[in-house]
């Protein structure tokens, strides 16, 4: 429900609950890492002083400009595309991508992520000054071809993502990744976001490199034991 301004003067209330929650972490998390490293860049401050206000507040000064209660999909995807030629079998790939703890052994901004069920996992990432955390399902799942899977409903970091399987002949396997990320907190969460993330692209692109590296490895010491 949004309050309207009251005669005292008060702000607007105009961000629901959940943005007001998310904003004052954001906020903080922004000054905890100006303060770590000493880095008083001003408008990476300033966001992290307005994104606390906005929570604290509940008033969204932009929201007023535009004069609507919520801006409409007011943030843009991140999009992330890569494909990587893979030295091993289709079914040693796709295994080794279905166990989704083995993902931090090569995506170097996650921290961990473990598995609740056959379907459910729980996501921990690194950011600058700290972590974000959220809980993600297995939407669609193709043995040896195609893997989806989206973040669940209330997750601070809003993303989905697709990984297929195709053969290419002599034992090798085209790993095709396609990410989505969406920053949580409107257009002041999608600039943080952007500081925090500037080169997305290239980073989902050195994890898969990095998943190339390690699987081919681990079939030579595969191929030396035996």
């Amino acid at each position: 429900m949004i309050e309207n301004s009251s005669v005292s003067g008060k702000p607007e209330i105009n961000v629901s609950m959940p943005e007001r929650v998310l904003s004052v972490i954001g906020g903080l998390l922004v000054g905890s890492y100006v303060a770590k490293n000493k880095n008083f860049n001003l408008p990476l401050l300033s966001a992290g002083l307005y994104l606390f206000y906005r929570g604290i507040t509940g008033h969204c000064t932009l929201y007023s400009v535009f004069n609507k209660e919520k801006l409409a999909n007011p943030v843009r995807n991140i999009n992330a595309r890569t494909s990587v030629i893979v030295g091993r079998s289709r079914d040693e790939v796709y295994e080794f991508w279905r166990n989704v703890e083995n993902l931090p052994l090569f995506m170097n901004h996650l921290e961990s992520v473990k598995s609740i069920d056959s379907k459910t996992s729980h996501w921990k990432a690194k950011i600058p000054g700290g972590a974000v955390e959220w809980y993600a399902e297995i939407v669609k799942d193709i043995p040896n071809e195609m893997i989806g899977w989206n973040s669940l409903p209330g997750a601070s970091v809003v993303n989905a993502g697709k990984v297929t399987f195709e053969d290419v002949g002599g034992g090798a396997t085209k790993v095709s990744v396609v990410i989505t990320y969406r920053a949580p907190l409107g257009i002041v969460g999608n600039a943080v976001s952007r500081l925090f993330n500037p080169s997305f692209e290239k980073l989902v692109q050195e994890d898969i490199k990095a998943f190339k590296k390690y699987m081919e490895l681990q079939g030579l010491q595969e191929k030396n034991l035996l």
